[in-house]
């Protein structure tokens, strides 16, 4: 392979990986019988409709769109193509899915650290020091979310594929070819991680609203609703920045985020490797032999063997 010119994003989903190229997006998932089932669609950007919205500062709040778009489907797919779910949701229910995991992200990492800023002593009688605090309190309850959901088997095998997602990019992008053990040596680490765009939104949050002042709860709240976009906007351009430039500097500013993936992200087996390579054959900009767009394919791979230090899926369940 040569190095590639256009990058791929990907997502970890429930037993499987979702890759995103520039024209395709494709799932590939290890259904129960040990097959690998590969879904690919054509990726529509507003974007591409809109051509505005490619500058800078808006690009991010697009981005960000789309991929709880996309990501929610993928999911969907994926826990019906794993035995999880019987069918995939519907438009409405995953609307309804998306509207309360937007209200409970609100509520966890918006209301309460606002909320509780003030219980913190030395610190009421200046807005900066409330606002501050508020965005170390949100950062806080950040990574103990992070933290605890990784005590749990299901987002254990979840944070597998999520490295072998990374590791399958990283292949990708140095323009090797696409087998286990070549995507086994890469790094499970990638600087332009959902987890680490995450990471500079809550830190970017915390310098964009510490110039606000401190109005009531209901105020606050509204906000910061309505800076989302921009802190995401900025937060998107760092990432950027941070994906292109081999900068010891920046490179150094950015480390907490990369060192975060070591929560988000698990050595992953052969066998989740394998799907994740389904998934990249199936987005990656030069491929034109594999599913046809808007269909599902199944790709009978007998799992790999567990190696050493590796356990099965029936193990690590």
């Amino acid at each position: 392979m040569n190095k590639p010119t256009t990058y791929v994003g990907g997502q970890a989903v429930i037993e499987g990986v979702m890759m995103r190229g520039p024209k395709y997006i494709a799932t590939a998932v290890r259904t129960p019988s040990g097959q690998i089932t590969v879904k690919k669609d054509e990726v529509h950007s507003l974007c591409e409709r809109y051509p505005i919205l490619k500058k800078p500062l808006l690009r991010g709040t697009i981005a960000l769109y789309e991929s709880l778009v996309y990501g929610m489907k993928c999911l969907s797919y994926s826990a019906q193509a794993a035995g999880e779910e019987e069918e995939e949701l519907s438009r409405p229910q995953m609307m309804a899915t998306m509207a309360f995991s937007i209200v409970l992200a609100i509520v966890i990492f918006l209301l309460i650290p606002t909320y509780g800023a003030k219980f913190i002593p030395g610190v009421m009688d200046s807005a900066v020091r409330l606002n501050i605090v508020e965005g170390v309190l949100r950062l806080l309850i950040f990574l103990l979310y992070i933290w605890g959901i990784s005590l749990t088997s299901d987002i254990r095998r979840v944070y597998e594929y999520h490295g072998a997602e990374h590791k399958t990019i990283w292949t990708y992008e140095a323009g090797e070819e696409l087998t286990v053990d070549n995507v086994k040596k890469h790094s499970r680490l990638h600087p332009r991680c959902g987890t680490n765009f995450l990471l500079i939104v809550m830190v970017v949050s915390i310098f964009v609203f510490a110039f606000l002042g401190w109005p009531n709860l209901a105020e606050r709240v509204v906000s910061r609703i309505l800076l989302m976009p921009v802190v995401a906007g900025i937060s998107y351009e760092m990432i950027r920045i941070a994906a292109r430039t081999e900068n010891p500097l920046v490179q150094a500013i950015f480390k907490p985020g990369l060192y975060l993936q070591y929560l988000t992200t698990r050595e992953p087996h052969a066998d989740q490797i394998e799907v994740a390579i389904e998934a990249m054959n199936a987005a990656k900009p030069e491929d034109h032999t594999e599913t046809p767009d808007g269909e599902t394919a199944t790709v009978t791979i007998t799992p790999a063997e567990p190696g050493e230090g590796e356990t099965s899926r029936a193990e690590s369940a």
